[in-house]
């Protein structure tokens, strides 16, 4: 991970991962398991990919995509 962007990721995980416990019952280890293997996540951790700009609902909401469908539909501006 870029070290630059470490403390952007460290702020909008536990929002992704509020929303996995919330939303799917999940405990904070599943949650974790889900985010931090996920697609998503290694994209996220890639600070040339600026997706830590749109912010963790949207993130929440490719990171549900990715694990209903298999893909992630990026935002234009994104990726």
């Amino acid at each position: 991970m870029d070290k630059s962007i470490s403390p952007v990721i460290a702020m909008i995980t536990p929002g992704i991962l509020s929303l996995l416990m919330d939303n799917r019952e999940l405990s904070l280890e599943e949650a974790s398991d889900i985010l931090y293997n996920s697609h998503l996540y290694s994209k996220l951790e890639d600070e040339r990919t600026k997706l830590w700009r749109l912010g963790y609902p949207l993130l929440y909401d490719l990171l549900i995509e990715e694990l209903t469908t298999g893909d992630i539909t990026y935002p234009e501006e994104q990726i």
